[in-house]
């Protein structure tokens, strides 16, 4: 989970000024966390405590703000934090439930459990068939890392079960891809990212140079590959002075659990 969010803090600075080169700095003044962290949060906070989903989504994302500097949520989910009450799902095919589904996959004890608790966080708005088949094959992938499985075996029981084409190089996606927040056109790329990747930091780097949707596409991949390798101790305190006081608790909390 916090591998999702740290992934989001760096990739945040270069969702709007697009690279195609791993050689960025990690931290600056122009990081911070966006509505992809703050989400992440959100749904921790959810399965951890047996909270209505679509509840507290809503009540995270009226908690905390944004910079003015970083991306935020697309106009449609806006409109769904916005309303007086809950209101039904609109059907996105959007990245948005795989970029907030990890903590689905590190909380569960089961793969069954996994897959039912990431269904649960992503329907209340990303009930699209890709929508819905981008958040549970991250989440698939990170219970499979969290397992031992090798990047290998992720490979090609994603590739099995869910469609997705993970036999392209980081190399092959960077030199076409464009900008895009489909759950279709970001999850394979991201998970990729993750699976070619030597440790968690170049995981991230991977993702952020593809040129797109960084924040997110590094958030996706960050998940995956805290599983993979664990997160290095120095980036752990760096990104930690990104993440808002009031999204420290649950993030402490979530690992409490799981220890």
């Amino acid at each position: 989970m916090y591998g999702a969010i740290i992934g989001d803090i760096i990739g945040a600075p270069w969702e709007f000024h697009r690279i195609t080169t791993k050689k960025f700095p990690l931290f600056g003044a122009d990081n911070g966390v966006t509505d992809d962290s703050i989400m992440t949060v959100a749904v921790a906070d959810a399965v951890m405590n047996a909270k209505d989903p679509a509840t507290t989504l809503r009540a995270w994302g009226r908690r905390v703000t944004i910079g003015d500097q970083r991306g935020g949520y697309g106009q449609r989910f806006i409109n769904w934090l916005a309303a007086p009450t809950v209101q039904p799902p609109y059907n996105s095919y959007g990245n948005g439930g795989a970029m907030r589904v990890s903590p689905a996959a590190f909380f569960a004890t089961s793969l069954d459990a996994c897959l039912a608790m990431a269904a649960r966080v992503t329907e209340i708005t990303h009930n699209h068939p890709e929508g819905m088949k981008g958040a549970l094959a991250t989440a698939h992938a990170i219970w499979l890392a969290r397992q031992k499985h090798t990047s290998a075996q992720i490979r090609a029981e994603i590739s099995q079960v869910y469609g997705y084409d993970l036999s392209r190089s980081v190399d092959a996606i960077r030199a076409v891809h464009e900008y895009n927040e489909t759950a279709a056109g970001c999850v394979p790329e991201a998970l990729t990212c993750a699976l070619e990747s030597t440790d968690f930091e170049d995981a991230i780097r991977n993702a952020v140079s593809l040129g797109g949707d960084a924040d997110t596409l590094a958030a996706i991949a960050g998940g995956l590959a805290e599983a993979l390798y664990g997160i290095p101790e120095e980036i752990q305190i760096a990104a930690w002075h990104y993440v808002p006081e009031t999204m420290r608790g649950v993030i402490g909390q979530m690992y409490a659990d799981r220890n």
